[in-house]
């Protein structure tokens, strides 16, 4: 089972190989008082940042009566962030937003591989 908290990627138009590591959730309210919570990942040494919007836990809680664990936002983000690197939408940035729509779409592709919360891979990330 391929899971995204420590995952390599390849960049479309340079062939380099990026190597993505999970490294920490932040809440943004207390950091730039944004309704996100952060998703931060180190990306072959430099800060990569995915801001998932709040609502999304809301919304996701509303639809299925489950909550999204920071192991799962986690997963989310890091899918989410190998998405756009292959597709070529890495271009140096330092963040990303998820919409609610895609926070969702990518905890459920996460869930469909991993089957279980449970089953998802311990945070932190230990070399």
């Amino acid at each position: 089972m391929a899971m995204f908290e420590d995952f390599h990627a390849n960049d479309p138009f340079s062939g380099e190989d990026l190597h993505c590591r999970w490294t920490a959730n932040v809440v943004a309210i207390a950091t730039r008082h944004a309704d996100a919570v952060d998703v931060r990942f180190d990306v072959n040494g430099r800060s990569v940042w995915i801001a998932i919007p709040c609502t999304a836990w809301v919304e996701y809680k509303q639809q299925t009566g489950h909550i999204i664990t920071d192991r799962l936002a986690a997963q989310a983000a890091g899918r989410f962030l190998k998405h756009a690197i292959e597709q070529g939408y890495d271009n140096g940035r330092e963040m990303y937003t998820m919409t609610v729509a895609e926070t969702i779409a990518n905890v459920q592709a996460v869930l469909a591989e991993a089957k279980h919360t449970t089953l998802l891979p311990a945070l932190p990330v230990i070399a």
